[in-house]
């Protein structure tokens, strides 16, 4: 065992799979979703299936949530008897969280806090702390860790095939031309995270199975020659496609050691809209 406790804070676009958000030593700070007449705290009061029903009617807007909300999370991090922090959030070329973080953490120097970008979004972030709670298990010492981390940060990768640009367009995540042509012509882009963490079109496909195919290869490419690997599946509203695709990776990539699968956060939902599925890998060695 550590002689130090080490604790995991991430924001709750990240996706962490459900058995981790269990751990005691993890905390999330939970985005906003914003409608004209009410707010809501994402994966609290508010599932990204009520979004999806409501989408038709409205479009809600994401937020980060007020200061106090996370000076409230760092109180408790420390009265929780941690020492050391690993704050995992996503990209900061996407979201404003990790600023935010980051400000309120410099008035908390009694906790040694760890700011982790992880130039990525959804469950490509979260992985990242998975890795970060194996590692503490493994007992190992916060400046291996950390280490560890920022050196792997290239080594997590989703490719998100959208369903439609409609969403990435009227939140401002991409550029409207290409969006009305994509549109037009039933182009279904694969879209990603460059190295600055900021959204790019990866692939452009005609269809959705086109795409859902060209979507596995890109991860199968990916990959690679790795041998120690593990999988991620997600998806917005599109579970029957997603579970299927699981199995197409599987065959696709037989040294994947597990899948983590589950539903994109609202908050993502709100910028990507209906039948979103993503791809991706963590590569391990």
């Amino acid at each position: 065992m550590t002689n130090k406790k080490i604790a995991i804070l991430v924001d709750s676009g990240c996706d962490v799979p459900q058995t981790l958000t269990q751990a005691d030593n993890l905390y999330v700070i939970p985005l906003k979703i914003i409608y004209k007449d009410a707010e809501f705290t994402d994966k609290v009061d508010i599932t990204a299936e009520e979004i999806y029903d409501r989408l038709p009617v409205e479009i809600p807007k994401t937020s980060l949530p007020e200061g106090a909300v996370i000076q409230n999370i760092f109180e408790q991090i420390i009265a929780d008897g941690y020492k050391q922090l690993i704050a995992i959030t996503i990209s900061s070329g996407l979201s404003g969280t990790f600023n935010s973080v980051r400000l309120i953490a410099k008035d908390f120097p009694e906790l040694e806090t760890f700011m982790f970008d992880t130039k990525n979004i959804g469950i490509g972030a979260g992985v990242q702390a998975v890795r970060a709670a194996e590692l503490i298990s493994e007992g190992q010492p916060f400046e291996q860790i950390t280490k560890t981390l920022s050196d792997d940060v290239t080594k997590s990768k989703i490719f998100f095939s959208v369903a439609t640009l409609e969403y990435l367009q009227k939140g401002g995540r991409i550029g409207l031309v290409s969006s009305i042509l994509g549109n037009a012509l039933k182009l279904n882009p694969i879209i990603s995270c460059n190295e600055e963490g900021i959204y790019h079109t990866v692939a452009k496909s005609r269809g959705r199975k086109k795409s859902l195919e060209k979507t596995v290869s890109l991860v199968k490419a990916y990959v690679g020659d790795h041998k120690k690997v593990r999988l991620v599946v997600a998806h917005g509203n599109a579970e029957k496609e997603a579970l299927i695709l699981i199995e197409v990776l599987k065959a696709a990539i037989p040294q994947a050691s597990e899948v983590l699968f589950g539903q994109i956060s609202p908050a993502l939902v709100v910028h990507t809209g209906p039948g979103l599925i993503g791809l991706g890998a963590q590569l391990l060695d």
